[in-house]
């Protein structure tokens, strides 16, 4: 069942329940609002009735008098005696008057008297003086009320199936308006299963609809940018894995041919060694990146004193910076503590580093510092800094600058940095290089 009928029967069976519940007290209620409101009627006739009767025949009036003058009324009443228990005049059948008689009514308070199957609204009025004995009750058929509590009832039913139509149309307007952008979003997601990223359309909507479509754009847009990526990293990878395999293949054909002399295949061996030691490094990033990007076993996170990071970067980069002859500097709040993988953030930062010390002309700065809340790492050199048009890519994978080696070390230290919970970013140096701020929020 689609989901326009679902909510469209979900609602209707909703209304029918509360015009069920809503019928019923209602039904209920008003009968009892008829035979309260009968009660008063029949109290204030009753009391006028007496007051005319005191003052028209205040003279020893005759029973015949008082007969006619209440039978013009056409009521159903009767007038009873208490000192002799009879009863004097009545507009009702002898059998009925007898009825309530039997039943005791006269004597008790009841509003409602029955007799057979049939119930009454009674009002009793004593004559003046009180002590008179007589009392004039007027009785109304519970009957006729029911008569109007079901008219009334029939009319508001009529009302009630009048809006319960009017809210069904309503309500299938407003399900289609709720349910088309569903179904329109719908068929943008089976473009995405077809990757037909570029026929996507935006789909208007509000609320947590719209939410949800902005969350779909944006995935596809994640998924089409990660598609490429990986178009591009194959493709790069194959060139980068190509280049040095020729190379091998080249010189170990031409030994195998007898093509090189001796000096000639001594210098082809090694550069077939040298090309397999670069084959061998790119593959072991090419799989380091990988658990990265999808073991998150890998991270053994504990917490690491940023004074003894640095020290580590610093010993192991040492043989590369007296090669380069550059100074390395330090600058580290002792106090300071990360939470992470230790060998893995070591890793990131000895990438850093090392680009840094690749590209610097006399010196590269090491500085870990407290800064509005968070903990900031910055590693910055005087060199040439970068171009931008590497700059937008630079922490994609097989992106290489001038000197750079497999294009992986910084895609890799991004990625360690981001699962420890932190973020890297890449700016200008006012010492005139690179300046890399690797971020954690305390």
């Amino acid at each position: 069942m689609k989901l326009q009928f679902q909510l469209n029967a979900a609602f209707t069976a909703l209304l029918i329940v509360i015009m069920t519940v809503t019928g019923f007290v209602i039904y209920s209620l008003i009968l009892e609002l008829l035979i309260q409101d009968e009660h008063r009627q029949l109290e204030q006739k009753g009391e006028l009735l007496v007051n005319i009767l005191n003052k028209e025949y205040r003279s020893d009036p005759s029973i015949q008098e008082i007969s006619a003058f209440l039978r013009e009324q056409d009521l159903q009443m009767f007038m009873y005696d208490h000192h002799n228990q009879h009863v004097l005049f009545s507009t009702m059948p002898s059998e009925v008057i007898q009825g309530f008689l039997s039943n005791n009514h006269i004597e008790n308070s009841d509003e409602l008297w029955e007799y057979g199957k049939n119930k009454y609204v009674s009002s009793k009025i004593l004559f003046y003086p009180p002590n008179s004995g007589l009392e004039l009750i007027l009785l109304t058929p519970l009957k006729d009320l029911q008569a109007v509590q079901q008219n009334f009832f029939v009319r508001l039913l009529i009302v009630f199936l009048i809006g319960a139509m009017a809210a069904v149309i309503l309500s299938y307007f407003l399900t289609n308006k709720l349910v088309t952008p569903l179904t329109r979003l719908k068929r943008q997601l089976k473009k995405i299963e077809k990757r037909q990223f570029d026929d996507i359309e935006r789909i208007k909507a509000s609320g947590e609809i719209k939410e949800v479509e902005q969350s779909v754009f944006e995935m596809a847009s994640e998924l089409q940018r990660y598609m490429r990526s990986q178009q591009t990293f194959f493709q790069n990878a194959s060139h980068e894995l190509k280049t040095p395999l020729m190379t091998i293949q080249g010189y170990a054909e031409g030994i195998r041919d007898g093509i090189f002399d001796k000096e000639d295949r001594e210098r082809g061996l090694e550069i077939m060694v040298s090309e397999v030691n670069r084959l061998k490094k790119i593959i072991n990033e090419m799989i380091l990146l990988a658990k990265l990007d999808s073991e998150q076993t890998i991270y053994q996170k504990n917490e690491i004193s940023a004074k003894n990071l640095i020290n580590q970067v610093m010993d192991r980069t040492l043989p590369l910076v007296n090669e380069r002859e550059i100074t390395l500097h330090h600058d580290v709040d002792d106090t300071i503590t990360f939470v992470g993988d230790e060998e893995k953030l070591l890793r990131a930062l000895l990438n850093l580093t090392i680009n840094g010390i690749r590209h610097a002309n006399t010196q590269v700065y090491i500085t870990v510092k407290t800064e509005n809340k968070r903990k900031v790492i910055m590693i910055e050199d005087d060199g040439k800094g970068i171009s931008e048009d590497v700059l937008p890519h630079l922490f994609h994978r097989f992106v290489k600058g001038k000197g750079g080696e497999t294009g992986l070390g910084l895609a890799i230290a991004r990625a360690i940095v981001e699962q420890s919970g932190g973020s890297i970013t890449v700016g200008d140096s006012s010492l005139g290089g690179a300046k890399f701020i690797v971020t954690f929020f305390i």
